[in-house]
């Protein structure tokens, strides 16, 4: 198998944090979609990141699809539950850390064009929705040990990526100060060697 992506996608880093915790092996490619004679459109039409290529020459792509599929590879480890109620839950997690993560790109991609082509509007929305999926994230997980109780799973590893993505391109959010409940997961991330050998660096 090889990873096709750049360390600097929160996407890639939660597939790359899933290898881990399930002991794979699995080589690295290097890649920026928009990169000149960039080879991601080789293997994903859609020219995004992650894509997974497997040894029988398929692709997959969308972090969902490879961490699921990657989940099933091996037992060591499960991170998304058998049972179809406990399941949706870590999907429900996950669905929203994407969100987030959806909407804060959008709003980084939009600062990045000419000043007069900016709209307001658009990122005023998009923020909206950070703030309300961070505030949402901080409720659901209140006290519990984990995002969804006793037990870390692929639901921990997409907050987790999305928050420290957050942390490392937009710290004046200040989410550990404004949200103590995510604070405090993130503190228990941290010490996670998964977490911590891919943290975010420029």
């Amino acid at each position: 198998m090889k990873l096709i992506g750049s360390h600097l996608s929160p996407f890639l880093r939660k597939v790359r944090i899933v290898l881990a915790e399930k002991k794979i092996d699995c080589a690295l490619e290097e890649a920026l979609p928009n990169a000149p004679g960039s080879r991601v459109p080789d293997y994903n039409p859609l020219g995004k990141i992650p894509a997974l290529a497997l040894d029988d020459g398929r692709v997959l792509y969308d972090s969902r699809v490879i961490a699921e599929f990657l989940d099933n590879v091996s037992p060591v480890n499960r991170l998304i539950p058998a049972e179809n109620r406990e399941r949706s839950e870590v999907k429900r997690w996950e669905a929203l850390a994407d969100g987030v993560l959806d909407a804060s790109l959008l709003i980084r991609y939009e600062g990045q064009r000419p000043e007069a082509q900016r709209s307001p509007d658009w990122i005023t929305r998009q923020s909206g929705k950070v703030e309300a999926g961070l505030a949402a994230m901080d409720r659901d997980l209140g006290n519990k040990t984990w995002c969804t109780g006793n037990d870390f799973t692929l639901a921990d590893i997409a907050v987790g990526c999305c928050l420290g993505w957050l942390e490392f391109r937009v710290p004046e959010r200040a989410i550990r100060e404004r949200f103590g409940n995510l604070g405090r997961l993130l503190a228990k991330l941290d010490e996670r060697p998964s977490f911590a050998d891919t943290a975010h660096r420029a």
